[in-house]
């Protein structure tokens, strides 16, 4: 059974920095691509960046230039750094895994059948 595992969240003001971590098991992690999201109450799931199986890379136009994902397949993890953080960036962040995503749709939340619970990302300005 796939299980995400987000940690790393918190409480910022605006201008610093936080790494987001997923940990990620029950299936072959370097087989499937992830993604980090993030939603707001009353709004939807956005995404906010993408990995492919072949590292290849995919980021929201409003996080380019701040954000960075990575992976480490030895630990099963996913990263998402993030620096320059505004108060727009204030939401719970998701991170997603699946087998098989278009490259046309790896920032589509429905895209992805796998999910973690959720940690709190807070900015203040």
């Amino acid at each position: 059974q796939v299980q995400l595992v987000e940690s790393g969240g918190g409480s910022v003001q605006a201008g610093g920095s936080l790494r987001l971590s997923c940990v990620a098991s029950g299936y072959s992690y370097s087989s499937y691509y992830m993604g980090w999201f993030r939603q707001v109450p009353g709004k939807e799931r956005e995404g906010v960046a993408a990995i492919g199986r072949d590292g290849t890379t995919s980021y929201a136009d409003s996080v380019k230039g701040r954000f960075t994902i990575s992976k480490d397949n030895a630990k099963n993890t996913l990263y998402l750094q993030m620096n320059s953080l505004q108060p727009e960036d204030t939401a719970m962040y998701y991170c997603a895994a699946d087998r098989v995503v278009f490259k046309s749709r790896l920032l589509v939340p429905t895209a992805y059948n796998y999910w973690g619970q959720g940690t709190q990302v807070t900015v203040s300005s």
